[in-house]
C-alpha cells in the first residue's frame, strides 16, 4: 500500500515531490508511517522499484498461459502497451521518474537493473519457447521497443499518437522482425 502510494506520488509530483510526508498523505495514513517502514528516501525509491517489478511480473503470462505463437506474442504485447496507456500510465510515469533519478543514484540504478533483468528473463523465456533465436538479446530489444512506444504515445515530442491499428502494426513489425532470417 505504501509503495503504491509512493508510485502515485512519483507519477503526480515527480521525483522531487516524493517525500515521506507526501506518501503518507497519498496513502491516507498518519505522518511518519512511511518513514517507519522506509527509513530513507532511497529505501522508499527502492520499494517503488520492487513493487512495480512485482506487478509487472504478476501480469506476465507463464506456463500454459504464455503466448503459443508469434501472433499470440504480438497480441500480448499490444494488450500490455494498451493497458499501460489506458489504465496504468501512472506506473509508466513513475518508472520514467525512477529511471531519470537512477542516473544520479547508483543504488537506485542497481535496483532498477535487477528488477529489469527479472522482467527481461521472463520475456526471454517466452521468446525461447517460441523458438526465436538469441532470446536474451531480443528480449532486451522488445522491452526497449515497448517502453519506447509507450513513451512516444504518452509523452512524445509532438508527434500525433498512434491509433490502436498503428500501435499493433508497429509491434507486429518488431516482433515479426525477430523471426525473419538474418541477411
Amino acid at each position: 500500500m505504501l509503495a503504491d502510494a509512493a508510485i502515485a506520488v512519483l507519477a503526480r509530483a515527480g521525483s522531487r515531490g516524493l517525500t515521506h510526508r507526501a506518501v503518507d498523505a497519498a496513502a491516507g495514513l498518519p505522518e511518519g508511517t512511511s518513514s517507519y517502514y522506509f527509513r530513507t528516501r532511497s529505501a522508499l525509491l527502492q520499494a517503488c522499484v520492487e513493487r512495480m517489478a512485482a506487478r509487472t511480473l504478476a501480469e506476465m503470462p507463464t506456463g500454459t498461459g504464455a503466448p503459443a505463437t508469434v501472433d499470440d506474442l504480438v497480441g500480448a504485447c499490444v494488450a500490455t502497451v494498451g493497458r499501460w496507456l489506458a489504465h496504468d500510465h501512472e506506473r509508466l510515469l513513475a518508472r520514467w521518474e525512477l529511471a531519470l533519478e537512477s542516473t544520479r543514484r547508483p543504488e537506485l540504478e542497481t535496483a532498477l537493473r535487477a528488477a529489469g533483468a527479472r522482467v527481461r528473463e521472463r520475456v526471454a523465456a517466452t521468446l525461447d519457447g517460441l523458438g526465436i533465436a538469441d532470446p536474451a538479446r531480443r528480449a532486451d530489444d522488445l522491452v526497449a521497443c515497448l517502453d519506447g512506444l509507450a513513451f512516444d504515445q504518452l509523452a512524445g515530442a509532438g508527434r500525433p499518437p498512434r491509433d490502436a491499428a498503428g500501435l499493433r502494426a508497429s509491434i507486429t513489425d518488431v516482433v515479426h522482425g525477430f523471426t525473419a532470417p538474418r541477411a
